[in-house]
């Protein structure tokens, strides 16, 4: 606790408050604008999760230090070196994705752009549109795969299907699932009461997983178990309906128990949605 002490005393005393120049104005706007974009950047990919989990090692870290626990600051000073090279090898998908979009951008126009409101959570009709789609390709078995999007970003995914941006209906699910048309391999990505892309590759599960079961419901587990998404799967096999959510999958479900998993993450959205609207309201008000 006496060294950071005697640190932030040192630091302070080099701070030299002077009236700051254009340069410095200029400096600070410079500044202020990346570390906006950086964020921005990280809430539509999955490091929004990680640097969460930063966040909390970071407030352990500083109460080991007030509390001047030796053992746990010296793991924590040979340990960092090996811990940053490690982030960047995680979030290596991330770091090329931004590189690329950074390079076919117009800077100027992508820097005072408006950024575009996130989807709401999706509606009561679409939740019948869902099931009403499920239930139909599942009487004729039409295999299906649709991952419906929650809070953490699906873009890496997204990006590795063919674009539809359609208002989501069970006409419009079920044509894109039939058989021998060009958009029924792969998963389809659902925003909010919209169809964003189809033919997109997931992730496949690496658990051990009964024999019986495809490459549709190891996609479905993979992606569950890297993001909070809500899968579904319709067997082609056995015209079965199945969801998998958090790494679990439920199979076999009728029509009436996949209409609640979907109003219960529907609620769960909404929850989600006005805490933030609180936490915003909080935030301008203390402004």
């Amino acid at each position: 606790m006496q060294w950071l002490r005697s640190g932030l005393s040192y630091y302070i005393r080099q701070l030299h408050i002077t009236s700051p120049g254009w340069t410095d104005i200029v400096e600070i706007i410079i500044i202020a604008v990346l570390v906006y974009n950086i964020i921005l950047w990280i809430r539509k990919t999955r490091a929004y999760s990680l640097l969460k989990g930063l966040v909390v090692i970071v407030i352990f870290i500083a109460v080991a230090a007030l509390l001047n626990m030796t053992t746990i600051l010296w793991i924590v000073r040979n340990v960092t070196g090996i811990a940053v090279t490690a982030l960047v090898i995680i979030l290596q998908p991330e770091l090329r994705s931004a590189m690329e979009e950074l390079g076919q951008k117009n800077f100027i126009t992508a820097l005072f752009s408006p950024v575009s409101p996130a989807e709401g959570r999706f509606s009561d009709k679409t939740i019948g549109e869902l099931v009403r789609a499920c239930t139909s390709m599942a009487a004729v078995k039409t295999g299906a795969l649709i991952v419906i999007e929650q809070n953490t970003p699906l873009l890496e995914y997204e990006k590795t299907g063919i674009e539809v941006d359609g208002v989501l209906t069970s006409q419009l699910l079920i044509n894109i699932f039939e058989k021998n048309t060009p958009l029924h391999d792969g998963a389809v990505i659902v925003r909010g009461d919209r169809v964003v892309s189809a033919t997109c590759y997931l992730p496949l599960s690496q658990n051990r997983m009964d024999k019986d079961l495809g490459t549709r419901h190891r996609a479905a587990a993979g992606v569950s178990e890297v993001t909070d998404a809500l899968t579904i799967v319709v067997s082609e096999e056995t015209g079965s309906i199945s969801i998998a959510y958090k790494g679990r999958l439920l199979r076999d479900i009728d029509a009436n128990t996949l209409r609640e998993q979907l109003v219960r993450m529907q609620d769960k959205q909404a929850a989600t949605q006005k805490k933030s609207i609180l936490n915003n309201l909080i935030g301008g008000g203390k402004r």
